[in-house]
């Protein structure tokens, strides 16, 4: 018998202790550590990780994203397929471009950043989670440009954990975010953008469209 074997062998054996109904194991600790204002929670988590957060109403998320493009100067951005079409705004000196086909790695270096909505964002630890769903393109969009634009609505917000796993697709390439890419060397130097991008910004739409 392998170690492996050995180990959930005794794992089956301690799960036999515990039996119901439906033959599953009960959960009976607490699994949710927030139930209220999600969004304000979220945005406030969202900012402890030097992350820019906007809250907008709807209607106003083109104008959000072309607030954020000006205020950082960015020139080329690259926009992930399936994003709506209203939410990417002809701005002065901001050229569009379509990762359809897939962009080079090159071409990402290249660009000053990306605009994608996201599957989720949970608000007890300020994470948004990426599953490369429609508007949220390739792992490699949110990896390389430096700038990373993240767009998504107030009812895509869960309260934990344990609720962005139930939502989420374990069979997708899952990404979770928790702020702009960090690292710190053995004096505790923050150095941001080592592996990904250096900036980023949530946008968080509230309400209906009109």
């Amino acid at each position: 018998m392998s170690a492996r074997e050995e180990i959930l062998g005794r794992v089956r054996q301690a799960l036999r202790s515990w039996p119901s109904a439906d033959g599953r194991v009960p959960r009976d600790y607490l699994r949710r550590h927030a139930d209220t204002d999600l969004v304000g929670l979220f945005a406030e988590r969202v900012a402890d990780y030097r992350a820019t957060v906007s809250r907008v109403p709807a209607d106003a998320i083109p104008a959000a994203v072309a607030a954020a493009l000006t205020t950082r100067g960015l020139a080329e951005v690259v926009a992930a397929p399936g994003l709506p079409a209203a939410w990417l705004p002809p701005v002065t000196g901001v050229t569009w471009l379509a990762d359809e086909p897939p962009l080079t790695v090159a071409a990402l270096d290249a660009c000053d950043g990306a605009v994608t909505t996201a599957a989720l964002g949970i608000a007890l630890t300020g994470t948004i989670v990426l599953d490369a769903g429609v508007g949220q393109g390739r792992r490699v969009l949110t990896l390389v440009p430096d700038v990373h634009i993240c767009v998504l609505m107030a009812d895509q917000i869960v309260a934990d954990v344990p609720d962005a796993v139930a939502a989420l697709d374990p069979a997708r390439p899952l990404t979770f975010i928790s702020g702009p890419s960090a690292t710190s060397d053995i004096e505790l130097n923050r150095i941001e953008g080592v592996h990904g991008p250096r900036t980023l910004h949530v946008i968080i739409g509230e309400g209906a469209s009109a």
